[in-house]
């Protein structure tokens, strides 16, 4: 029998955020399951079979990650973020050159021998938030200054949205959002983040009017604002979105009941919220909701108790990034904003999604296992890579 409180038991870090992992675990395979029949009819193979190896396996692989990302002392990634940095825009160049293309983007390259894609924004994304932590951290001491710290800062924000902004721009501005929270939290000054603002501004229009992906940008928002002018091809995904959205009731139709799975595009990835309020009705996705406000309540605690800058950093540009994600997900499915390719974390069908997704998590577990060690009179060796971080001011 499952014993919840015994798998505990050998973890560390915050129970709580455990708790969410395990159940946001277990909602993903039960909605994935049912979201994946008509696919899996469809390549003429069972939903089990289908659902194994295409899901099951990589959320256990995911929870794997989390427990090993946790063990690991959140310092190392100081030095990790350099490297992940190195590696990650020539990747994104090249995923812009040669990647796998689909819906006129470029955002997946094919990794060889195993033949598995995966999307270079996942690995940005954690690439970039750790790195600003620890450019925030080191240059606490000129922070105000331009040239030493603001502008070295921005240059890697700016180039890693652009690079990504031209294949995925709803990635690409919860990123620069985020990146906005963090200068806030770094003590960045008002003037210069309000600079920055105004640049990504620009850097929008400039992808949104003149990039190569200008029409599906214009037409998705024209959609969003006027639905009543559009041809229903163009508020298709939407349309059957809201229909899940109202057939659900309070209690939904019950799991493994949904009819709008066989309409919706993508029902196990970016519409699986419409297929959890269907099935579980508007009390199912208040619990969903529930879960993502618990988690970033629990890293804000995390944040405040940290005792160094770069660990408060860390933990609150990856349980931002998380957080954003998982709403701009929902809202999309409930219509509060144009169509986008956001998944839900954690929940969403997706291989190396999930596992970038599970090695942010086991970040944040990291953070809170040493501010658990550190509080409880814990002694353990400061093995620090980029050299004594600061307490944060």
């Amino acid at each position: 029998m499952f014993n919840i409180n015994a798998l505990l038991e050998r973890t560390k870090g915050d129970r709580w955020i455990w708790i969410i992992i395990m159940l946001l675990s277990m909602i993903s395979i039960m909605v994935v399951y049912s979201a994946t029949g008509a696919i899996a009819y469809k390549k003429g193979i069972s939903v089990e079979k289908y659902l194994l190896f295409k899901h099951v396996i990589f959320v256990i692989l995911g929870v794997v990650m989390i427990y090993i990302a946790h063990l690991l002392d959140y310092k190392y990634y100081a030095g990790i973020s350099k490297i992940l940095m190195i590696i990650t825009i020539p990747l994104l160049l090249y995923t812009l050159a040669f990647g796998q293309t689909l819906n006129d983007a470029s955002r997946w390259v094919k990794i060889p021998v195993i033949n598995l894609t995966f999307q270079t924004s996942d690995l940005a994304k954690l690439a970039l938030i750790t790195f600003l932590a620890r450019m925030l951290t080191r240059k606490q001491e000129n922070i105000k200054d331009v040239k030493k710290a603001f502008l070295p800062i921005m240059g890697s924000v700016c180039v890693v949205f652009i690079l990504i902004a031209l294949a995925n721009l709803s990635t690409a501005l919860m990123l620069f959002g985020v990146s906005i929270l963090l200068l806030i939290i770094g003590r960045i000054s008002i003037k210069q983040i309000l600079t920055v603002c105004a640049g990504g501004l620009v850097l929008l229009l400039f992808v949104v009017f003149l990039g190569p992906r200008k029409e599906t940008y214009k037409s998705r928002i024209e959609s969003f604002l006027h639905p009543e002018l559009q041809h229903s091809d163009k508020t298709y995904q939407s349309d059957h979105s809201k229909i899940a959205l109202a057939t659900g009731g309070v209690l939904g139709k019950g799991p493994g009941n949904s009819t709008e799975r066989n309409f919706l595009p993508h029902p196990y990835s970016d519409f699986i919220f419409a297929i959890i309020i269907e099935e579980y009705g508007t009390v199912g996705g208040l619990v969903v909701i529930i879960l993502y406000l618990t988690l970033l309540y629990r890293c804000v605690l995390i944040v405040n108790r940290s005792p160094k800058a770069f660990g408060a950093l860390l933990a609150a540009g990856l349980s931002f990034s998380l957080t954003i994600q998982a709403f701009a997900n929902m809202a999309v499915a409930v219509g509060l904003g144009p169509v986008t390719g956001v998944p839900l974390p954690l929940v969403s069908m997706g291989g190396t999604s999930m596992i970038f997704t599970s090695i942010a998590f086991g970040i944040i577990l990291s953070v809170s296992r040493d501010v658990e060690e550190k509080s409880s009179g814990v002694k353990k060796e400061d093995k620090v890579i980029v050299g004594e971080i600061p307490a944060m001011a």
